[in-house]
């Protein structure tokens, strides 16, 4: 009799506990769903993409679903991956239309637009950007000489570029168009933008620096060159939507 009773205790508490768990991972999915959906990058860059956000009971986080740009795949992945409590990400996002060829043209605009957008003292939509042969052409109207010269060595330093045109003319009055840049722009949104950013320059690609973000200071963390090389990674990263202050923790090797 023991044992005919203990095996149905038994399953019901298997059960019970199978139960438990779901009920404890639908929560932690859905907050993390809602966090990714109402952030910057997601409202701002990825409205246009059809991405799936699927959140497993040990906290490991999987994309579904298409992109536009082969830019979101990784934006889309950075961001959910700086959210509390994402420890992996697993990214299945397709990119619609497939990948364009590694260091084309058409790659290298995509990363010399994508940089455009984050940052503070550039415009991504008063610029406009044609590459052929590596040779980047920058078109349109800066607000000031600063700003021209600006954007052409921001430019510059995106991996890849061979070259600078800068075609860009001096508005003589107000701009047409102006982006906010006062709005508020959540950590983890701003951590995905570091990382693009930092990943898509030359000077500072290779550093595998480690970014974290906290009420929109930013620490950065690593080992770099010299100290050219550490102060240029502030001076990146200062120039980032939502940052409002940079700590500079990376150490000289």
């Amino acid at each position: 009799m023991q044992k005919h009773h203990f095996v149905p205790t038994m399953v019901a508490t298997v059960v019970a506990l199978g139960i438990s768990g779901t009920v404890l991972a639908t929560p932690m999915s859905d907050r993390t769903e809602a966090s990714a959906k109402k952030s910057y990058v997601f409202v701002k860059y990825l409205n246009g993409d059809d991405i799936k956000i699927h959140t497993d009971n040990d906290s490991s986080v999987t994309l579904t679903g298409t992109v536009l740009e082969w830019s979101h795949r990784s934006l889309a992945e950075e961001t959910v991956a700086s959210l509390p409590g994402v420890k992996h990400v697993n990214n299945k996002l397709e990119v619609k239309g497939g990948y364009p060829a590694e260091n084309s043209d058409v790659w290298l605009a995509v990363k010399v637009k994508t940089s455009l957008l984050f940052g503070r003292n550039v415009s991504s939509i008063n610029t406009k950007v044609d590459v052929k042969d590596g040779i980047v052409t920058l078109g349109g109207e800066a607000i000031s000489v600063a700003q021209k010269e600006l954007t052409a060595e921001f430019v510059n330093d995106v991996n890849g570029v061979k070259g600078i045109k800068n075609n860009m003319t001096v508005q003589k009055t107000e701009p047409t168009v102006v982006e906010k840049v006062s709005e508020y722009i959540d950590d983890a949104s701003i951590t995905a933008q570091v990382k693009i950013a930092l990943l898509f320059h030359r000077s500072t690609s290779a550093m595998g620096t480690r970014v974290d973000t906290k009420d929109g200071v930013v620490t950065v963390r690593g080992i770099a060159k010299n100290s050219a090389e550490r102060d240029l990674v502030g001076k990146l990263v200062d120039n980032i939507k939502g940052v409002k202050s940079v700590k500079n923790e990376l150490t000289l090797g």
